[in-house]
């Protein structure tokens, strides 16, 4: 992935996607404290005392030419409210990943993540030209499982025992994708969401 090409904001009415940065670690570690979410077991998230090193290895698969990294800002406050990524992209076969994924809680169910997801689409989709995204979780991580499902994703199946966690625990690993001849059905119901978002605020 050549990051001179690629790397710059992706902003939207709701949210800016701001290519991460190691200035973001004091404000992403505020955001990740917002609901605590590291303690969420089926999450990946880290803990505020880590963000140093998951800043530094995202910035570090980037100069791999293995993913493209974001902060995610809302507009409205004006706050670091997560972190998304776009990674694991085949250039061969036209397939690209968004992953390492998470939101403070007050940005949970606000439109967030579905403009977030509408920006990293339509840039997948109508940029790099992929002819697939991908979404993969947590077997047990039902709110990202429903969150994927609301974007129009198809389950495409289960990694079973595909990971072994820090904790010692075993993940089972659902993959979902959206497919090109889908992506304008998806982007009609996306942008739709977001219309009902920013006229109930």
């Amino acid at each position: 992935m050549s990051q001179d090409a690629l790397r710059g904001c992706l902003s939207g009415e709701r949210v800016v996607l701001e290519p991460l940065q190691e200035e973001h670690i004091p404000a992403l570690s505020i955001a990740v404290s917002d609901g605590e979410l590291w303690n969420l077991w089926y999450t990946s998230a880290p803990h505020p005392d880590e963000m140093k090193t998951y800043v530094e290895q995202a910035l570090a698969s980037e100069q791999r030419g293995e993913a493209l990294a974001f902060a995610v800002r809302d507009r409205h406050s004006g706050e670091i409210v997560g972190c998304t990524r776009l990674m694991s992209w085949d250039q061969t076969h036209r397939r690209i990943e968004i992953g390492h994924t998470w939101y403070a809680k007050s940005a949970q169910r606000t439109g967030v993540n579905s403009e977030c997801k509408l920006l990293l689409l339509t840039y997948a989709f109508e940029t790099l030209d992929v002819i697939a995204v991908e979404f993969r979780t947590h077997w047990h991580n039902q709110r990202s499982r429903e969150a994927i499902t609301r974007l129009g994703a198809k389950q495409d199946g289960v990694l079973r025992n595909h990971r072994i966690l820090k904790d010692g625990t075993i993940r089972d690993t659902v993959v979902y994708s959206i497919i090109a001849s889908e992506w304008p059905s998806v982007k009609q119901n996306l942008k739709f969401r977001m219309r009902q978002y920013l006229e109930n605020q």
